[in-house]
């Protein structure tokens, strides 16, 4: 279901069962000449397109103006977008505010930008982490009060966790490519990796007649097959399954 297609009895119904929220989150960014700018938002929103179709699922309107840089390329001619984080922060925050305050406890962001490294974090998942714990306290104390984790009602609250009753688990920022997957099937930037993967998810952002071999992170793009994409697609799928439809 697409949220922004959503009546309220559907709604309702939606927070009642604790139906996974998901925000796909990415950047406009150069991938080389073969492939479309938004190639790390893009394969998100496909695999969600999927996915929608075999449970219960809302997703959010996509948000495409992530921290992109200008590490690959400079902007002129090439098309990056890049959104200073301490202006991300705020816009995360304030979404994950309304988002709560709306009644959602299952709110899931999937980031494909730079998440190689995901446990480190990289300027646009960490700005919307950040904001995700910031909303989460906030939310909190609004609802609770301030010394709400120190009254005696929250007693309970390692055994809670312990049960998997965690309020910080309400918004969560997961890489799309798992780590798991990405063992198997090495991330790249425009490479074989995206360019299968885009192959298999969004052919129309995949033009192999325009190739371009001067870039260096692009070469093993001619690599690519829709086999091999098919197989990253299936296993991010399987993950994605387990991620949101498992609880």
């Amino acid at each position: 279901m697409r949220y922004e297609l959503l009546f309220t009895h559907q709604l309702r119904e939606a927070i009642e069962k604790n139906t996974p929220v998901v925000l796909p989150l990415g950047v406009l960014e150069y991938h080389g000449d073969h492939l479309a700018n938004g190639v790390d938002t893009l394969v998100i929103i496909k695999a969600l397109e999927i996915l929608e179709k075999e449970g219960d699922l809302i997703i959010l309107p996509p948000f495409y103006y992530g921290a992109a840089s200008y590490a690959v390329e400079p902007p002129e001619g090439n098309g990056s977008v890049h959104i200073e984080p301490r202006i991300l922060n705020p816009f995360a925050k304030a979404l994950f505010d309304n988002l709560l305050r709306i009644g959602f406890r299952n709110i899931h962001v999937l980031v494909h930008h730079q998440s190689e490294n995901f446990t480190a974090g990289m300027p646009t998942d960490l700005s919307f982490k950040l904001a995700a714990r910031e909303a989460t306290f906030a939310f909190l104390e609004n609802t609770r009060g301030e010394g709400w984790w120190g009254k005696s009602d929250s007693s309970d609250y390692y055994e809670s966790h312990s049960q998997g009753d965690n309020p910080f688990n309400w918004i969560r920022v997961h890489p799309f490519l798992s780590e798991r997957v990405q063992q198997s099937y090495p991330i790249d930037h425009a490479g074989k990796l995206e360019t299968a993967l885009m192959m298999a998810l969004c052919p129309e952002g995949v033009d192999m007649e325009r190739f371009n071999p001067d870039k260096w992170y692009t070469q093993t793009a001619v690599e690519a097959t829709l086999d091999y994409g098919e197989e990253v697609k299936e296993a991010v799928l399987a993950d994605l399954r387990n991620l949101l439809f498992s609880s």
